[in-house]
């Protein structure tokens, strides 16, 4: 039998682990001469690839030098951090990678504290060598003293490095040292990474993630930790509570290259593999042998850190875009998720229409939305908020640590921003004229602070963020939005009311488009609400005024993507989202009773 070797890779979000992953597979000769071979292919679902980032982990797996690799590509943003901490329990070792112009960042330190307490060893590949002004030999120290910092042991301190590009396919001892490929890598794996050990017993095997086919229904994906698993036998699968249900494995499948084989052998343990035809399972449940069956302990996961209320469609404009308007089918998407999306949960409200939904982050509430409006579901959001707790009777946040790296003459403007929100400032570092930035800030402070950031340093500023804990209410932020500009009745909007109307604030809709009463259609100049009326076409008449009739010129509107939309939306409004179209709308339509509510809450 060969030999297996299991291995994680980790790294903070655009460091290279997609990229890395294709020059493994391209080194094992996976491909055909001839077959056509696209970038990033573990990136495989749409929204992957348009945003470049990691969403879902994924397996496969490379034969080199009578080894078998399996390799689990985690994603890289601690908002979807309940996923790395569930696949890494599959690994042996871990590849960190990291930027040698960035050095570690916020979320490797969160993926590397998961792998550490794991007791995990680790490859250190510091990656981009060949990047301008980039410093391999600071990046590698900077990650010995994270190291430390995070409690590791002698023997993980103790790790092999190794330097390269993977957009340039080479990897070598040192990063002055280049070469023509990535054996050094995968030699480096062979030789540190300790080989998955047969463990004799009965069987035991945590199912750790989810897949899904439309022709099988659920499938189970775990790593056997003991005994063998045979294909068609009765298992029992014990349940997070303990309780035992039986069942047949009816088919197992081997990850081999970048798809799934189908395997009439028994699985050993430490072989990662998919079982079909399991029922009722759930992720940290195990497998077990059916006359006596012994559970692993359940997977632990972060609690998630933000709410959001998702209300089925309600507004004037509903059906007319999507093909799942209803508040059941909403309520049946959204249970559906929970199976495979771990530190995401689901609570019904008081409404039927409304449903409570907890997630770990802005962009992990936003990825899920984005997948249900491409599905056809239409849906409105409320304002994100963070979730509060009470600790010996009081009243506790969760707070974020965060780190900014920015052109020096713009760290003023970036401190000013993040301690408007209540943030303290930890430490500043100045290098080649850029200055990197930490701060400790309520997680209600990060919503709207990107883009505001992203401003005040002319799109220079890269933030970065991860959960430190929960501290004691901070008190209230010192940031108000300006107020909306409302549309007084439905319609098209006209080019000669909007001309007219410039100078009352920033438009988010274009002539033309289609806008319903009580819809946000701009920012006001002022922090109070205004609604006006941009409907309304000119008067006809014949006579022709000198100088008035010259073509009109209009700002262009603002178009918000998803996360900024979502960031935007004060508490006494929606974000209605459908497949094609997203609008900003007051949850009360008409201004009679929108001013009646609003004295109703301040008396």
């Amino acid at each position: 039998m060969k030999e297996i070797r299991n291995i994680a890779i980790i790294a903070h979000v655009d460091h290279g682990k997609t990229t890395l992953v294709d020059r493994i597979l391209h080194q094992a000769n996976l491909f055909r001469e001839n077959q056509e071979v696209q970038e990033l292919f573990l990136d495989n679902n749409d929204l992957e690839r348009e945003r470049g980032i990691t969403i879902l982990s994924k397996n496969v797996s490379v034969h080199y030098k009578d080894t078998k690799i399996n390799i689990i590509d985690t994603p890289g943003h601690s908002d979807f951090g309940g996923e790395v901490e569930r696949v890494l329990n599959m690994a042996d070792g871990v590849l960190l990678i990291v930027d040698a112009f960035e050095g570690p960042m916020p979320q490797t330190r969160f993926v590397l504290q998961k792998a550490i307490e794991l007791g995990l060893k680790p490859i250190v590949v510091v990656n981009k060598v060949d990047k301008p002004n980039c410093t391999p030999d600071i990046a590698q120290e900077k990650v010995l003293d994270l190291m430390f910092s995070l409690d590791a042991t002698e023997e993980q301190l103790d790790f092999p490095t190794v330097f390269g590009s993977s957009k340039a396919g080479w990897m070598s001892d040192h990063w002055t040292n280049e070469t023509t490929d990535v054996t050094y890598l995968l030699d480096s794996i062979l030789e540190h990474i300790p080989a998955a050990t047969h463990k004799e017993g009965t069987l035991q095997m945590r199912i750790t993630s989810l897949d899904y086919s439309s022709y099988t229904g659920r499938i189970a994906v775990g790593r056997v930790t003991r005994g063998e698993l045979i294909p068609g036998s009765r298992v029992s699968l014990v349940k997070r509570d303990g309780t035992i249900v039986k069942s047949v494995a009816k088919e197992c499948y081997l990850f081999e290259g970048l798809g799934k084989e189908k395997t009439k052998d028994p699985v050993p343990s430490g072989e990662i593999c998919a079982v079909l035809g399991l029922e009722g399972f759930d992720i940290g449940d195990t497998i077990a042998d059916i006359e006596e069956p012994e559970g692993l302990t359940p997977i632990n996961v972060d609690e998630p850190t933000m709410s959001m209320l998702f209300v089925a469609n309600n507004s004037p404009f509903f059906g007319k875009d999507g093909k799942f308007v209803t508040s059941r089918q909403l309520r049946d998407r959204l249970i559906k998720e929970t199976e495979k999306n771990l530190a995401l949960r689901v609570e019904e409200t008081n409404s039927a229409n409304a449903f409570l939904v907890y997630g770990r982050g802005i962009l992990h509430l936003s990825v899920l939305v984005e997948t249900m409006r491409r599905e056809g579901f239409e849906m409105q959001l409320g304002q994100p908020k963070v979730i509060i707790k009470e600790i010996d009777g009081k009243k506790h946040e969760p707070v974020e640590a965060l780190t900014v790296q920015v052109p020096d003459e713009f760290s003023g403007k970036v401190i000013e921003l993040v301690t408007l929100r209540k943030g303290e400032i930890l430490n500043i570092e100045v290098n080649q004229d850029r200055a990197n930035l930490e701060f400790k800030i309520p997680a209600r402070g990060l919503i709207g602070l990107r883009n505001q950031m992203l401003t005040a340093t002319e799109g220079e500023a890269i933030m970065a963020h991860r959960f430190a804990g929960y501290e004691p209410w901070k008190g209230e932020l010192g940031v108000n939005r300006n107020g909306a500009l409302i549309s007084l009745e439905t319609g098209t909007a006209i080019t000669y009311s909007i001309d007219k109307m410039q100078d009352r604030g920033r438009f988010f809709v274009d002539p033309g488009e289609d806008v319903y009463a009580g819809q946000v259609i701009g920012e006001y100049t002022r922090q109070d609400d205004l609604t006006i009326n941009i409907i309304r076409t000119k008067k006809m008449s014949n006579m022709r005024a000198s100088g008035s009739d010259d073509k009109t010129s209009i700002a262009p509107a603002i178009k918000f993507s998803l996360e900024e939309a979502m960031e935007y939306i004060r508490n006494n409004e929606y974000l209605e989202v459908t497949p094609n179209y997203m609008r900003i709308r007051k949850i009360y339509l008409d201004e009679h009773e929108r001013k009646r509510m609003d004295k109703a809450i301040s008396e």
